[in-house]
């Protein structure tokens, strides 16, 4: 196994904690309903796609990013193995609900890694999976969180020592393991699991079950990140093809927020 020098590691650090606590800021300062559609964003993918890159090559993260299309499928898996079995307040339903995501997540995982994905075929078992989730969501209510003690210093520390912890496991173990595997790691929900977490013992259920109905719509904005990234690391290099991908991302968040606004206005 390749050793990672320590500015690399210093980089992972340094992202992984900027990644988590902006997207904090925004979800608590905004709604649910917003961080439900950047936890879509690639934050966490997008590290662990790099490092992957960086760490062993530009051709792994490629095979692999192929397979972290389907991957994202597991996360809405997680997502709603959480909705079910989180449904009590504090760190009792903290720890039921992680125990009953984990458990949904692993067993679509292990069903995805017997089959192998194209870009088309892994794109399309997630689109299936957003519209299959999305209408399994429909009837949770929207509840926004009020922002009293979201920003204490245990909490930013604890979200962010979390998500920080797993990105440096899913690269570690993405040495080890085959592409199928290092990419559905890969759509693990790295910045999205932590501020969970935090939510639901700040401000309850209600709250995290919003942010994950919202979920599987602001997937959009992965997809095309990992579509692009599949094709231009291998051409671009790492850094440009990471840009191209995070263009791409912005692109339809953007795109589909203007569209749902104009949903609603058509709507009222």
């Amino acid at each position: 196994m390749v050793e990672v020098p320590l500015t690399w590691q210093l980089a992972k650090l340094g992202l992984s904690v900027s990644m988590v606590l902006g997207l904090s800021a925004i979800a608590v300062r905004a709604s649910p309903r917003i961080a439900g559609l950047l936890s879509g964003y690639p934050l966490g993918t997008a590290l662990a796609l790099f490092f992957i890159g960086l760490e062993i090559s530009p051709t792994f993260a490629t095979q692999s990013a192929v397979h972290t299309l389907a991957g994202f499928t597991a996360t809405m898996a997680l997502g709603a193995g959480y909705v079910v079995t989180g449904r009590q307040p504090g760190i009792k339903g903290v720890i039921s609900g992680v125990l009953g995501g984990f458990a949904a997540w692993l067993v679509m995982s292990t069903l995805l890694a017997q089959f192998s994905f194209t870009r088309f075929s892994g794109t399309l078992v997630t689109l299936c999976a957003i519209g299959v989730f999305s209408w399994l969501f429909r009837s949770i209510p929207d509840v926004k969180s009020t922002a009293s003690s979201a920003f204490s210093w245990p909490a930013l520390a604890a979200r962010a020592g979390l998500a920080t912890v797993i990105i440096f496991a899913i690269t570690r173990i993405a040495h080890w393991l085959p592409p199928e595997w290092a990419g559905t790691l890969a759509a693990f929900p790295v910045t999205m699991l932590p501020f969970l977490l935090i939510l639901h013992v700040g401000h309850g259920y209600a709250p995290v079950a919003t942010v994950i109905k919202h979920y599987p719509m602001g997937l959009g904005s992965l997809l095309s990140y990992t579509l692009c990234v599949s094709y231009t690391y291998s051409t671009l290099g790492l850094f440009w093809g990471t840009l191209a991908g995070f263009l791409a991302a912005t692109l339809w968040l953007l795109g589909w927020m203007q569209f749902t606004a104009w949903q609603q206005r058509r709507n009222a």
